[in-house]
């Protein structure tokens, strides 16, 4: 039997936390670069590396290389210092990652945070040894929905990617999930199940993990989920 893989995204998926960081957003894109943008309009821009995200609002060339990386490392202190105190786990993720790991199913990181954001809630949440590989923002020439993020984690695992279930918040996610060949698991934290419609690798929705068994999953089949 071929070896089967888990890949999480991060924010969204295994913390319940984009409010926080759309809150930070709206704040660095609004109040300090005026970019006067609803609440909505900052959200439909929260994909990606924060860089790709600025460059979309701005056009590129707009701020150096130097401001972006500062821009980036200010939005996620204040989303930090906002999420802190509310940090955890969604529920049911920490008995799911046990019992994956004691099922002997090698799973992986694959986010568009950069690394010092997935230190903050690895290290934080005290579960960085659940994960043999962690690939980041910081790791990726192009990030979701380009395939590169969940296709390097594959090849970190020494998993091919068809036996890789990916974990994913949204859509994008789903959409590089798709292009790199994995079966995705869709949280719905901050999205629709109908905005997932066009995704044919979708093999369940979920609220948290406390149903979830690792086993029963790894026999599921991808389903077009009637919407």
């Amino acid at each position: 039997m071929e070896k089967k893989a888990f890949i999480f995204d991060l924010n969204g998926t295994m913390i319940d936390d984009m409010q926080y960081h759309a809150r930070a957003w709206y704040d660095i894109l609004n109040h300090d670069l005026k970019a006067g943008l609803t609440q909505d309009e900052v959200n439909v821009q929260m994909y990606g590396k924060n860089n790709e995200l600025l460059e979309r609002i701005f056009g590129k060339h707009h701020f150096d290389e130097t401001r972006m990386k500062e821009l980036s490392l200010e939005k996620e202190r204040r989303y930090q210092q906002a999420y802190l105190p509310n940090l955890k786990l969604i529920n049911g993720l920490q008995i799911f990652l046990e019992r994956s790991e004691q099922a002997g199913i090698p799973m992986a990181i694959g986010s568009a945070a950069i690394t010092f954001n997935i230190d903050f809630i690895l290290d934080n949440l005290h579960i960085r040894h659940f994960f043999k590989a962690i690939v980041s923002a910081d790791d990726v020439t192009t990030s979701k929905p380009d395939p590169e993020t969940f296709i390097k984690c594959a090849e970190l695992l020494n998993v091919s990617p068809e036996n890789c279930i990916v974990f994913e918040d949204a859509p994008k996610g789903v959409e590089a999930a798709q292009n790199a060949g994995m079966d995705c698991v869709v949280l719905t934290t901050m999205h629709e199940k109908e905005e997932f419609s066009q995704y044919k690798n979708v093999i369940d929705f979920i609220e948290d993990y406390a149903a979830l068994e690792p086993n029963n999953l790894l026999m599921r089949k991808t389903f077009q989920s009637k919407i």
